[in-house]
């Protein structure tokens, strides 16, 4: 049991985990650090900024549903920051569920998105509950404009762009190479469409003059959120670093998967997708810099006659994700959110509510451009 403390962030002792934990002391929400090594927490949570001031405790626990569900009993709401979620979400929402918990999580592996969209959002609506994966910069900012867009302009078609420069965590790592063997698909007329394999993209990134490389990556939660839409029917969503050369790794990667890795059995697969993710990130990256990992969401609009473009400039993505996190889990322990079941942040807290503690916050801020 989680003392009665109203969030718990599973994977607390993980980059993310730590600024989710560090922001919500920002928020004064008294919160159960958790994880499978106690005293690994523990040392994170020492060097969290602050923390003397926080309401926390350090909890260790097994992975199995029912473990979970016994931390969780008690709490409002479980922050889930352990990747990839294709593997590590169902034990966790599963869990959260049975506790009569709000759930989110930071992931945004497409297959994640439309597993939660298809089996768990139904069963949290029935219980008046959120479940609310992929709330992080990458791509609940751009959810959040696409909204925005929706405000003035008659469109029907979107082209999102999400990029960050930085080094990716080893959990991001781990999810990079997971989603490689998963299908991806974007939104036309409402229905999914696969993405062709293995494909690069050059893209023009406001506020850049050399073309940058992107990929579909899983393909981004974004067509998930819009599949039922009453006014969106086509969704084509993009993303990377904003670094070419790292890019260029990952696309030859996908390429070499797909022609050594994809005809081996299942569970081959994702072996070797982890040693080779294990081989390419060694450890935890520094504290980000606020003047060097910039970030960028892009959102293009369309309909019949009607054009609109917003441009999300921001820094440092995974200080973003940790403050969503944070003012998600805040409101959830002080209101209702605005949707029940399978939402986007945008849906469950307000997209101009979310952009602006983003920028409140000097870590983004959002232009509209007709």
């Amino acid at each position: 049991m989680s003392s009665l403390r109203p969030v718990v962030i599973y994977g607390a002792n993980g980059f993310s985990g730590r600024l989710v934990a560090e922001f919500l002391r920002e928020y004064n929400v008294p919160f159960t650090a958790a994880g499978r090594n106690l005293a690994k927490i523990q040392d994170v949570m020492a060097h969290v900024p602050g923390i003397e001031t926080a309401d926390f405790e350090s909890v260790a626990t097994g992975g199995s549903v029912d473990e979970l569900a016994a931390l969780f009993k008690g709490a409002k709401v479980v922050c889930n920051t352990v990747g990839p979620f294709i593997y590590n979400g169902p034990a966790v929402i599963e869990a959260a569920l049975r506790a009569g918990c709000h759930y989110l999580d930071i992931g945004g592996e497409q297959a994640w998105l439309r597993e939660v969209a298809e089996k768990w959002g139904p069963k949290f609506a029935e219980r008046g509950l959120l479940a609310a994966p992929a709330t992080a910069f990458m791509s609940a900012v751009s959810a959040a404009a696409i909204q925005l867009c929706l405000e003035t302009a008659a469109i029907d078609t979107v082209e999102t762009l999400t990029m960050f420069k930085g080094v990716p965590t080893f959990g991001s790592t781990q999810t990079i190479f997971a989603v490689i063997q998963t299908d991806a698909y974007y939104l036309e007329q409402n229905q999914y469409k696969p993405w062709p394999r293995a494909t690069r993209y050059d893209v023009s990134v406001p506020g850049y003059i050399q073309n940058q490389l992107a990929l579909a990556w899983g393909g981004f939660p974004q067509p998930v959120w819009f599949k039922d839409h009453p006014q969106i029917a086509n969704v084509r969503s993009f993303g990377g670093l904003l670094d070419r050369q790292i890019m260029e790794g990952v696309a030859a990667t996908e390429k070499m998967f797909e022609e050594q890795i994809r005809p081996l059995p299942k569970a081959e697969q994702e072996k070797k997708l982890e040693e080779m993710a294990n081989a390419v990130q060694g450890g935890t990256p520094p504290r980000e810099n606020v003047r060097e990992q910039r970030t960028i969401d892009v959102v293009a609009g369309r309909g019949t006659t009607d054009y609109i473009q917003c441009v999300v400039f921001g820094t440092c993505c995974y200080r973003q994700t940790a403050l969503l996190q944070a003012f998600a889990a805040h409101n959830l322990i002080h209101a209702q959110p605005r949707k029940t079941g399978f939402a986007s942040a945008a849906e469950a807290f307000g997209h101009r509510e979310l952009l602006q503690v983003v920028e409140s916050h000097g870590l983004a801020k959002a232009r509209v451009f007709r």
